[in-house]
Formats: structure tokens, C-alpha cells, sequence
């Protein structure tokens, strides 16, 4: 709710800071901003808050489907939102009894667990010696792994945290450890003698759009697969908008307010300094002392803000700004369990779909080269398997995605799919991505009471920073990273517009439901305040 008289047409009145989004960065910005005492009003285009970060029942009746992102280890391991301690508003995380199973035509499954010696223990009856391996790069990890968190999710240069981390790194086996998060996610399953340890890399390296040989898809697998050997791939129990009404919940308790249906349609600067924002209706509400934008960057700096208030290295930069793959995602209600053909002891909450790493990199590469892949990798999650109250009992709310070019070139499969993404090539490629499945679980098709499927087009349209329906606010390639996050030179969340901070998953560290983005928006807001002349 907003005060009355807190926004009006051309007046004064306003808050410390408006938000722009209420995505999990954008309302980890809030919250933050308000336990220093700003007054924030965060301003939400859509109907409900959330972002990517919503569930809803529309499938089917007594089912529950997350909209976009699902399972959220990042968001248990990141500092950022453990700060917040969400619990206390409702947050309650579930989790699956296996964490992640990746099957494989000759009906084996290359199986994590949170427990590492079952883990360990998989690997060794399929080849002698793995289990032992896996427990040293477990260890090795160990060492490092939450300063090496804490170090990602910080403002570049991480300088602090990387002081922490250096003599950590020591006892992790130093240079050689380096070396293993340089490789390519395709050279660390060279450690191991089997092939299960190399699919679990390469498939959690595969949500990011890093090709599987280059470097810096090793350390997005390693990172992904150790955080679900430690923490697991928890889900909130209820759904995944649970995450955000806690979120929203810890705002307002603490006098933050939430409008949605509030589209932003640009940021007014004056003197040079961002001091408010225009509403679709004509409604300005001034920001006293920020404005913070959980809006992807090619909207921000490319729309939102008018070419002449930004510097030339910005302008120059936005141009070159590249997003990562759409996605096309779809969800069943499923009559009963998923029919595997060869079901694992503990059912995982996620799944991989790919016959191998090869399988796997053919596909993504065929993404990247602008086809729409024959053999799609999927991601599944099998939600009631992670969370009991997603659907009656005995049957089973499931989801897959696959990622897609942002531009068509042509169908690497029989369809004759264009990139039109309209209601038929949906369709049509979800039959696709269900036939993958339906060769692993016979009689899949069987169990399907209802399907949905989201095209890049629904996505955008659910929330606009999917631009083109991809989920990673930009790609997550080298040459977009670190201090080139999101145009060459800056790399944190100023924009080169003061008192205009940039708070989504476009800003560094990037995609991925951490609140990180959000939280070193809120710090340089709040830092840069207590500057003279600012």
C-alpha cells in the first residue's frame, strides 16, 4: 500500500529510494535499504510480485507450478539472503530425497546426494576408485567453498573476501585447484574413471549458455554440483512465490511499500542525477535519494533512460550488450510418479536429459550456433518428488525446460521450427522435448492429465526482463562477466547516471536467485549518499 500523498503528478513528495521491479533483487534491495532507514516504495508492472520468481495453479486444479526458476541452492548458500533470515516470514525449504539424477539409455543414473559418502559410494560401484576421488574434490571444495561464494556474490573487485579466500585456496591444493576452476566443464569428469561425475558437471554447467569446452563452464559446474552436494536443491515448501511473499512480508513489516501494477516507463534525471520515475499513467514519484532498478540492462540504459543522460561509454556499451539463449519451458500434472524405465532407489528432485556429455554439448551448440536443437538437453524437475504439498498424493507436478536461440537460423530437427514461437512451433517443440522423456519413461504420455507450455513469448510477457524468454539477464560468457557485466568498464551496479543504480540480474554476479545483484545495488545507493555532493 502507498501512503497517501507519497507519490503525486509533478510534486515533490516522494521516497528515499524507489525500486524499480519486485523481483528477488529488486525486493532484496528494498529490504535492505529499509533496515537503514530509507523509506522505499518499489514499484512492480505486473499484477503480483516475483518476477521469475512466482507459482501459480493454472495447470491443472490442486497443482502447483513454479512460472519460471524452481530450485534454489544459491539462494540457501548465498549470505545475502540468509541475512534476511526469510524463515521468520514463512520461508520453509524443501527437499527432494536425492538431490539430482542424471539417466541414461542403458538404464544407469549418474546420481548426487546430500549425503557425499552415498554420493561417493555410487560412483564407486560403477568404477573402482571414483568414490575415494569424489571424496578428495568434496574435501578440496570444503576448503574453499563458502569464501568462494561469499567472493562471487560481492561487488567486483571482491577484495575482502578474496583476502579470506587466498590462504583457503592453500589447503584446496593451491595452483592445481585453480587450474580445475579454469578447465572446461568437459575436462573435470577427467578426474574420475566413469562417466557419472562428468554428466553432473557438464548438466549443471548447462544452465548457464558457457559452451561445455570453453573456459569457464568448469567453475559453473563445479560450483553448481558441490552446492548440491552440501546444500542440496531446495525448493519452498508451497511453491516458489513462498520465496517471494517472504520477501514482500519482511518489506512491509518493516514500513516498505509494494505497488504492482505499476509499469515504470522511464527514469527522470535532472542536474544530471537520476530524482524519480514516470508511470505508464503519468504518475511521477520522485526518489529523494536513489532510484534502483531491478530491470534488465538493454531496458535500463537502452529505454528507460534517455540516450543523452548517459555517458558514451554507456551508450556505446548497451549496444554490445547480448543475452543469454530463451527457453521454452513446459508443465505437467501428471496422474502418478514419473514411469522411469529404470528408476534409482531415491527419487531426485531435479533431472538432466541428455544420452551423454557429447549429446549434451551438441545440443547447446547447436543453441549457439542459432539452431533450434534436434535433441534438446532438458532440466526436470519433479516438484512433488521435492515437495509433497505441489499436488494430491500420488501424482506429480513436473516441469522441463530447454534454452533456444534469441534468433532462429533453422531447425536442426524434422519440424521446420522458425523462431516464430507462436502457439503451433510450441507445441510442436514441446512434443519434442515430451518425446525425450517418454524414451526414458515408457507410458509417460499416459500420465498426462494437462500441459502447458511457455514459449519465449509467454515469458517475456510474465515478466519483461525475460527478454526473448531467457532467464539469465544476459549471457554468462567470459566477455560479459566481471568488470564487463553489463558493458565494458563498469561492472557494479552504477550506471555512470548518479543516483541511478542497476539491480538485476544483468548487473555482476549475474543470474541465479541470490539476491546478490540487488543487495550491492542497495550498498552503493547507501554508500554513495553519505558522499559530499551527491
Amino acid at each position: 500500500m502507498t501512503p497517501s500523498g507519497a507519490s503525486r503528478r509533478g510534486g515533490r513528495a516522494g521516497y528515499d529510494a524507489v525500486v524499480i521491479g519486485a523481483g528477488p533483487n529488486g525486493l532484496t534491495a528494498a529490504n535492505h535499504l529499509v533496515d537503514r532507514g530509507w523509506s522505499v516504495l518499489v514499484l512492480e508492472a505486473q499484477p503480483t510480485p516475483g518476477g521469475a520468481v512466482r507459482s501459480d495453479t493454472d495447470v491443472h486444479p490442486g497443482f502447483v507450478h513454479d512460472t519460471a526458476s524452481a530450485f534454489y541452492p544459491l539462494g540457501v548458500a548465498s549470505p545475502v539472503l540468509r541475512s534476511l533470515h526469510l524463515e521468520e516470514h514463512g520461508l520453509v525449504w524443501e527437499h527432494a530425497p536425492a538431490v539430482l539424477g542424471h539417466p541414461t539409455p542403458d538404464g544407469e543414473w549418474a546420481m548426487l546426494h546430500r549425503d557425499r559418502t552415498t554420493t561417493a559410494a555410487g560412483f564407486d560401484r560403477a568404477r573402482p576408485g571414483d568414490g575415494e576421488a569424489w571424496l578428495r574434490l568434496c574435501q578440496e571444495w570444503d576448503a574453499v567453498g563458502d569464501r568462494f561464494v561469499e567472493a562471487l556474490l560481492a561487488p567486483f573487485p571482491p577484495v575482502r573476501p578474496a583476502l579470506g579466500l587466498l590462504p583457503r585456496l592453500r589447503r584446496a591444493g593451491g595452483l592445481r585447484f585453480v587450474q580445475t576452476l579454469l578447465m572446461p566443464a568437459t575436462g573435470l569428469g577427467r578426474r574420475f574413471a566413469g562417466p557419472g561425475p562428468g554428466l553432473l558437471f557438464s548438466g549443471n554447467a548447462g544452465h548457464a549458455d558457457i559452451p561445455l569446452d570453453a573456459a569457464g563452464s568448469g567453475l559453473m559446474g563445479l560450483l553448481m554440483t558441490m552446492l548440491g552436494q552440501t546444500v542440496g536443491f531446495p525448493v519452498p515448501r508451497g511453491g516458489a512465490g513462498r520465496l517471494t511473499d517472504a520477501l514482500v512480508d519482511r518489506l512491509e513489516v518493516r514500513g516498505g511499500h509494494l505497488r504492482c501494477s505499476a509499469e515504470v516507463v522511464g527514469v527522470d534525471v535532472e542536474g544530471g542525477r537520476a530524482v524519480g520515475v514516470r508511470l505508464a499513467d503519468g504518475e511521477r514519484v520522485v526518489a529523494r535519494r536513489a532510484v534502483v532498478a531491478d530491470v534488465v540492462a538493454s531496458r535500463l540504459l537502452g529505454g528507460l533512460v534517455a540516450p543523452e543522460h548517459l555517458p558514451e561509454r554507456v551508450r556505446r556499451g548497451i549496444r554490445g550488450f547480448t543475452m543469454d539463449p530463451g527457453t521454452v519451458k513446459v508443465d505437467w500434472a501428471l496422474s502418478g510418479p514419473v514411469p522411469w524405465a529404470s528408476a534409482p532407489s531415491e527419487a531426485p528432485g531435479t533431472v538432466h536429459v541428455a544420452d551423454d556429455e557429447v549429446q549434451m554439448a551438441e545440443a547447446l551448440g547447436q543453441v549457439s550456433a542459432g539452431l533450434v536443437p534436434a535433441a534438446p538437453f532438458l532440466l526436470v524437475g519433479q516438484m512433488t518428488t521435492s515437495d509433497p504439498t505441489r499436488s494430491p498424493a500420488g501424482t506429480e507436478s513436473l516441469w522441463a525446460y530447454t534454452h533456444v536461440p534469441q534468433e532462429v537460423a533453422g531447425d536442426a530437427g524434422p519440424d521446420g521450427i522458425t523462431g516464430r514461437w507462436d502457439r503451433d512451433e510450441c507445441e510442436r517443440f514441446a512434443d519434442r522435448m515430451q518425446d525425450r522423456l517418454e524414451r526414458l519413461a515408457p507410458g509417460f504420455g499416459s500420465r498426462v492429465l494437462a500441459r502447458r507450455v511457455l514459449g519465449p513469448h509467454e515469458l517475456e510477457g510474465r515478466d519483461a526482463n525475460l527478454v526473448g524468454g531467457a532467464v539469465g539477464g544476459g549471457s554468462s560468457q567470459l566477455h560479459q562477466q566481471l568488470v564487463f557485466r553489463p558493458v565494458p568498464g563498469l561492472g557494479r551496479a552504477e550506471t555512470g547516471v548518479p543516483r541511478l543504480y542497476l539491480a538485476s540480474a544483468s548487473a555482476h554476479p549475474g543470474g541465479g536467485v541470490h539476491g546478490a545483484p540487488g543487495h550491492n545495488a542497495a550498498r552503493a545507493a547507501l554508500l554513495h549518499d553519505r558522499l559530499p555532493g551527491r
